[in-house]
């Protein structure tokens, strides 16, 4: 339920994205965004009255997180798709449950199975199916390369994130968004006059910075965070090429974007792909079973201790 919801909030922001594209540098919108994100999420960490603690180890993973997901990933998606096209990134960046497959397996010691690998394999079919083979653009060389590091790293990070334990998702996803900031900041810097230009009078930059920082960065990436605690990495990463599914869809309902059978077969398949995932993935079943029996166990240890 968390990614499918997250899934369908970052597919709907690539609408969002499209109607301020044109006023809002990609480098400043990330930024933007960081920073209207990091109001929600500690706002909503004090309505929640978190604990903080200090973990160093844990830190250390977050620190990482901030920087392999949250900086480095966006940075070389939003170059990659400026230097290729938008069908590229999306077909690129669907081999992203690929690698999760392959950190998960590395990293966290997951079980490489069939199931995995057909149900990645089905997806990535759909998702051409969608969007298409079709690679035009300047230096499109070097942005297949920036598309595929933005692909690496973000399945890196959501690997990593599975393995921070003594935090929550909220507090995982402030942390990282922290560090994102920072990392960014020179870049604004550098280049001020990007940020200045722009007329935050006008209500739809005003609205729709709100819905990419708000919704689409604080209570998606949220929800991501602690969707990725409870599936396991290999079958998480199909959730994330429902994107396209919700982002075509809209832009057909919205923006008046035309959807050809070959996008209703592609769909299909991604749905398809993480039906079969998630049905056969024996590692998220097994901690689930394990969450419901918890508490039946302290109850009974209780009742033991009353007698």
């Amino acid at each position: 339920m968390f990614l499918t919801i997250a899934s369908i909030i970052w597919g709907a922001m690539f609408v969002v994205v499209k109607i301020i594209v044109n006023e809002v540098h990609p480098i400043q919108l990330v930024w933007l965004e960081y920073l209207i994100a990091l109001v929600f999420l500690i706002g909503f960490s004090i309505m929640k009255k978190e604990k903080w603690h200090i973990n160093w180890s844990d830190l250390k993973l977050i620190f990482w997180i901030g920087i392999i997901g949250n900086t480095i990933s966006l940075v070389a998606q939003e170059m990659g798709t400026g230097l290729s096209n938008a069908q590229t990134g999306s077909v690129i960046t669907s081999t992203i449950p690929a690698f999760m497959i392959i950190f998960g397996w590395l990293i966290l010691k997951e079980k490489l199975d069939k199931v995995k690998v057909l149900s990645v394999v089905i997806a990535i079919l759909g998702v051409v199916m969608i969007v298409g083979l079709k690679m035009s653009g300047t230096n499109v060389i070097l942005g297949v390369l920036l598309l595929v590091l933005d692909s690496i790293a973000w399945a890196l990070m959501s690997v990593l994130v599975k393995k921070v334990k003594t935090y929550s998702s909220l507090q995982i996803t402030i942390m990282s968004t922290v560090v994102a900031v920072v990392a960014l900041t020179p870049f604004i810097l550098s280049d001020m006059s990007s940020l200045t230009s722009i007329n935050f009078a006008d209500p739809t930059i005003i609205l729709s910075l709100l819905y990419i920082g708000a919704v689409s960065t604080a209570v998606a990436y949220v929800m991501w965070n602690r969707g990725l605690q409870i599936v396991s990495a290999g079958s998480s990463g199909l959730f994330y090429l429902i994107q396209p599914i919700v982002g075509s869809f809209l832009g057909w309902l919205l923006l008046g974007e035309q959807i050809s059978v070959g996008f209703i077969i592609g769909s299909a398949m991604i749905l398809a792909s993480v039906w079969i995932s998630v049905k056969f993935d024996g590692s998220s079943s097994n901690e689930t079973r394990l969450e419901r029996t918890r508490p039946a166990k302290m109850n009974a240890k209780l009742k033991l201790n009353n007698n």
